[in-house]
């Protein structure tokens, strides 16, 4: 059992660098700089991470956090800001490419690199070329969301995390990354040339969302003889996770694409379907999450001014 931890540990951060050296080396393949692998440099806080977990903690995650899944996003996120960066002020300079949208052009991509033969870096520079940057980039994007989906279920569980509790946080997971993704691909193709400053809005506004993953509270309750006696009647002790829950929509993930939205609709003047759409569904989000924490404060009150109304039977 404790063979099996260290082996997925190991697997699960070793997942994590190999993407991150392939985000470095597109970065380095569009930038034509090789000042560009110190973002390599980047991966060494993880390893000794992992050293330092397999050594002190046999493997095992922490119960409310994730150090290595913080780490990988340390490493990663750099190299996405610079592509993105990049794409967005050199669209109009874009080589030719192939959208990946069809099985001709991947059939094609497929059949001129196995023409090539068994040159390895020629058959990876005809790859890097070949592929559009729009979806290189996406492409980092949607892997970077599925590993880190993938590496929280194959990472040991923590002490005191339940495997009910980690379903859940798979679950919340998926969710969260879809609306990411789409946040990032939906609102960053509505970008016009020049808009540099809308780039960096977007980008951090992303940047600050996928500081959920890390965090471990949205399922993972509170015991309660972790608590005083004191604290055992407290709001924050009776619904912790349903409170860290609404605080991720409000701060960290719907209330942020729903001003970034805003933004882009009155100050950029971009209109169109789709965007009004998720505008109004984060908004929604929003005034949902606030009608949920007013029913919750609501019951709690009622709870401490009578507190055996629940024993009492009609």
């Amino acid at each position: 059992m404790i063979f099996m931890k260290f082996i997925c540990a190991i697997i699960t951060r070793s997942l994590f660098i190999l993407l991150s050296l392939i985000g470095v080396l597109r970065v380095l393949w569009v930038k034509k700089s090789s000042h560009y692998w110190f973002l390599t440099f980047l991966c060494l806080p993880l390893v000794f991470e992992m050293i330092i977990t397999l050594k002190r903690r046999k493997g095992q995650d922490y119960r409310w956090f994730s150090p290595a899944i913080l780490l990988f996003l340390i490493t990663i996120i750099p190299s996405i800001w610079i592509l993105e960066l990049h794409h967005q002020l050199n669209k109009s300079h874009d080589p030719q490419c192939k959208n990946l949208d069809s099985w001709e052009n991947l059939k094609s991509m497929i059949s001129l690199n196995e023409t090539i033969g068994n040159q390895t870096f020629k058959v990876f520079d005809k790859l890097l070329s070949s592929v559009c940057a729009n979806d290189w980039i996406l492409g980092l994007h949607q892997a970077l969301l599925i590993l880190l989906i993938l590496g929280k279920w194959l990472l040991p569980l923590g002490g005191g995390v339940t495997k009910d509790e980690l379903s859940q946080l798979l679950l919340i997971f998926v969710g969260t990354a879809a609306d990411i993704l789409e946040f990032t691909s939906e609102t960053l193709s509505d970008v016009k040339e020049n808009s540099a400053q809308l780039v960096y809005i977007i980008l951090g506004v992303w940047t600050w969302s996928m500081l959920q993953f890390p965090l471990h509270l949205a399922v993972v309750t509170s015991r309660p003889e972790e608590f005083g006696e004191g604290q055992r009647d407290s709001l924050l002790t009776r619904h912790s996770t349903d409170m860290w829950n609404i605080v991720e929509s409000l701060f960290i993930q719907d209330g942020p694409f729903l001003i970034v939205r805003l933004i882009v609709i009155i100050y950029f003047e971009v209109f169109h379907q789709m965007l009004v759409f998720f505008a109004i569904k984060n908004f929604l989000v929003v005034i949902l999450n606030l009608y949920r924490l007013c029913v919750i404060c609501q019951n709690n009150r009622r709870s401490t001014a009578n507190p055996k109304s629940d024993d009492i039977q009609p």
